[in-house]
């Protein structure tokens, strides 16, 4: 595997939810294929879960895991191709990514979108620049457009919660005081419609997602019908698509709380933290045996540690 960014680079994925098992259960059986190699972690945006569990994940495969919060660890990196660079970027990436990829097997980025542009954004041109060059095999620890670590992570969480062959899993929309990235949302809808779920992404009207991860996803305007019966309940916040990352609604009747709770089947909770409370899902739905965003995150370190591992293995 030389790079992870979206479901199609994990492959067939009966086989590697075997492999997250297996990883899971002895997560230091890999060792030799990380020793004397470097995994180095570079940060343009904060991060706790991603953060912590790609470098443990590293750290259970043998390897060494350097982290660079850029901005505050190294130069404010510039971008952009072209630009006069007499503001506050002391270095361009074209020179600081061949430089890190000389110190580095592997590599992980996690960029956020600027909405700034969506053009810009959803050409994934930061992420694009450490594929071209680094030289080396590289991870999105979330970028513009995905998270598929975290995607990786729910599919597993799925697998070991689940009570039936093909449960029903919704992804619904929730209210948020900032505008935030569709880039979960989008991971999670490409990696459920693979999966063998039953996948319904509920939202109110301008807040679908971009047309090539709706695709293929059954979408319902009303929460309430989405919810019914479903198996698992998914909440996220994202800002709209369609008029770029602006703030279309704060309606608080689509915050998960009890009730809507009790339109599905007993559904387990997930979300991808951090969340707001009483905003995202009220204290009573999270706090509930039924929430298992805390088994979800403890799985993003077998999601990363998969990927390493393969991307180890074809070095």
């Amino acid at each position: 595997m030389k790079r992870f960014l979206k479901v199609e680079d994990i492959g067939n994925l009966d086989a590697a939810l075997k492999e997250a098992a297996e990883v899971k259960k002895t997560p230091f059986a890999w060792q030799n294929l990380g020793k004397n190699k470097t995994a180095i972690l570079i940060f343009f945006n904060s991060s706790l879960r991603t953060r912590l569990s790609t470098q443990k994940a590293a750290q259970n495969l043998g390897m060494n895991a350097i982290v660079l919060n850029v901005g505050t660890d190294s130069w404010q990196l510039e971008t952009e191709m072209g630009v006069v660079m007499d503001g506050n970027k002391s270095e361009h990436l074209r020179e600081a990514i061949p430089v890190i990829g000389s110190y580095a097997d592997i590599i992980g980025v996690r960029s956020f979108a600027k909405f700034e542009s969506r053009e810009f954004d959803y050409q994934e041109t930061i992420l694009n620049q450490f594929i071209e060059y680094s030289g080396c095999p590289v991870i999105s620890l979330e970028s513009a457009t995905r998270h598929p670590c975290q995607a990786f992570a729910d599919l597993i969480t799925i697998e070991e919660y689940k009570k039936v062959k093909r449960p029903k899993v919704v992804l619904t929309w929730a209210p948020h005081p900032k505008a935030l990235p569709q880039a979960v949302p989008n991971s999670f809808a490409e990696w459920m419609k693979v999966a063998d779920v039953d996948f319904v992404i509920t939202c109110p009207e301008g807040y679908q997602l971009a047309p090539e991860f709706m695709k293929g996803a059954h979408y319902e305007p009303d929460q309430k019908k989405a919810l019914e019966g479903a198996d698992f309940v998914y909440a996220k916040n994202w800002s709209s698509y369609e008029h770029y990352g602006q703030i279309l609604s704060k309606d608080m009747s689509w915050t998960v709380d009890a009730e809507h709770m009790s339109w599905t089947n007993n559904a387990k909770f997930m979300h991808c933290l951090p969340v707001r409370r009483n905003m995202i899902v009220t204290d009573e739905v999270i706090d509930s045996p039924n929430s298992i965003v805390i088994p979800e995150a403890a799985n993003r370190v077998v999601s990363a540690q998969v990927v390493i591992k393969r991307m180890l293995e074809s070095l």
